[in-house]
């Protein structure tokens, strides 16, 4: 099972405080079978920038790597972890040169938290194109947070570019929101499931909860589209499985 989305990285934005922290979010994705981790920090261009956070960023998953080395268990019990960010979009996201460098390791994924504030422009619009016509693929960060802020016809230009989109876990679990997420699964709108984990309690990993909410309402074939566009992630690590298996 692969998580694409998570806050684990220790100190380096508002998820996971510290070390001890991570340490205890893996053992709850592990406990939940998931054993690919995709580690998104926060990137904000206009409070660093890319060599900063990406120096912060590599420092703490190496002190995270270290001490899972130094555990009992071995770092091989854990789930394994790729470092990537969450790219919030601003203006010019798209002349960025260094943005490949903000994608999942090993791939060309580049995960993008949209404005939350105001109406999308044309313009955003254009630049979520422009990124993929770079030869990256954009990924827009927890979908079923616009859906009530933005019109449909804006959900619509955005998902017109060739975007795709991954959704929290929590879309399938809230009573209110649920069956709508079942539906964009349905219709194969959502590609990629993340935790969005932040912590060990009001945002803890959840992965397990929402695949078992999924198969119970829709079977384990529901699953298939998002487990084939793991293998964009799982390829570029030597992991490949076959579709519908464990990741």
């Amino acid at each position: 099972m692969l998580d694409f989305h998570s806050h684990l990285i220790p100190g380096v934005d508002d998820g996971s405080k510290d070390i001890a922290m991570s340490v205890g979010m893996l053992d709850m994705w592990k406990s939940q079978g998931v054993d690919f981790i995709c580690a998104t920090p926060h990137f904000y261009a206009d409070s660093t920038s890319p060599d900063r956070f990406l120096a912060k960023r590599d420092s703490a998953y190496s002190s995270l790597i270290d001490t899972l080395k130094n555990t009992p268990e071995g770092i091989t019990s854990y789930p394994h972890i790729a470092l990537g960010a969450e790219v919030y979009y601003y203006r010019g996201l798209s002349s960025c040169e260094d943005l490949n460098r903000l994608c999942l390791q090993g791939t060309n994924l580049l995960l993008i938290e949209m404005p939350f504030g105001g109406e999308w422009t044309d313009y955003m619009i254009r630049e979520i194109s422009e990124i993929k016509s770079m030869g990256l693929i954009p990924v827009a960060a927890h979908i079923e947070r616009y859906l009530k802020r933005q019109p449909s016809d804006k959900i619509d230009d955005l998902l017109d570019t060739g975007i795709l989109i991954q959704c929290n876990c929590e879309f399938f679990l809230s009573f209110k929101t649920r069956k709508k997420a079942f539906r964009m699964l349905s219709d194969k709108t959502i590609d990629f499931l993340g935790s969005d984990a932040h912590n060990l309690t009001s945002r803890a990993p959840n992965m397990s909860d929402a695949i078992a909410a999924i198969e119970k309402k829709l079977g384990a074939d529901a699953l298939h589209h998002v487990k084939k566009n793991e293998t964009l992630v799982l390829n570029a690590y030597g992991m490949n499985t076959t579709i519908g298996g464990a990741a």
